[in-house]
C-alpha cells in the first residue's frame, strides 16, 4: 500500500464516482435522476445509485468523525484522555463502513466479479417466470395414529 499516494486513498469516493459515471455516460446526478424516473428499467444502475449513495453518506460520517477529533487532539495535553480514545475509535469505525460500502460499488462496477453470474442466473430466472412451486404447497401426509397410544409419557 505504500505505493499508493494518500491523496488517492482519501479520494475513494471521487474516484469510485468517476467509474460509475464512465460506466453509464452520464453524471452522477442524471444517473439519480434517470434511477429515480425508471428504478426497475436497469437493475444495475438502481442499486450503483444506491450503494454509491449509501457510500457518500459513509465518507461525511467519517468527515465529521475525523474532525472531531482532530479538535479534541487540540485541546490535549501529551496524554490522550478517554473521550478522545472514544472518538479514535468513532474514526476507525467510520473508515471500516465508508470501506465496505465502497468495496459493494467497486463490486457493483465489476461484471466479472465474484457471484455475478450466478446472480446474473438468478435475475435470468425471475425474469423468465417460474414454471411451477419451488417447494411442494400441500402439507406431507400424516401417519395414521394408533388407538390407544399417545404422544405425550
Amino acid at each position: 500500500m505504500s505505493d499508493i499516494p494518500l491523496d488517492a486513498i482519501d479520494d475513494v469516493v471521487g474516484v469510485l464516482t468517476e467509474q460509475v459515471e464512465a460506466r453509464f455516460g452520464m453524471n452522477m446526478d442524471q444517473l439519480k435522476a434517470a434511477v429515480a424516473a425508471a428504478p426497475t428499467a436497469n437493475a444495475d444502475a438502481t442499486g450503483l445509485v444506491k450503494w454509491h449513495g449509501l457510500l457518500l453518506e459513509s465518507q461525511a460520517a467519517l468527515e465529521r468523525a475525523e474532525d472531531a477529533l482532530l479538535a479534541s487532539l487540540d485541546t490535549q495535553p501529551s496524554e490522550v484522555d478517554d473521550p478522545t480514545m472514544a472518538l479514535a475509535h468513532r474514526v476507525n469505525a467510520a473508515v471500516t463502513a465508508r470501506d465496505g460500502r465502497a468495496m459493494v460499488v467497486r463490486w457493483l462496477l465489476d461484471p466479472n466479479a465474484t457471484g455475478k453470474q450466478n446472480l446474473a442466473t438468478e435475475r435470468l430466472a425471475r425474469v423468465r417466470g417460474r414454471r411451477g412451486p419451488a417447494v411442494p404447497t400441500s402439507a406431507p401426509p400424516r401417519p395414521a395414529s394408533q388407538p390407544g397410544r399417545s404422544l405425550s409419557r
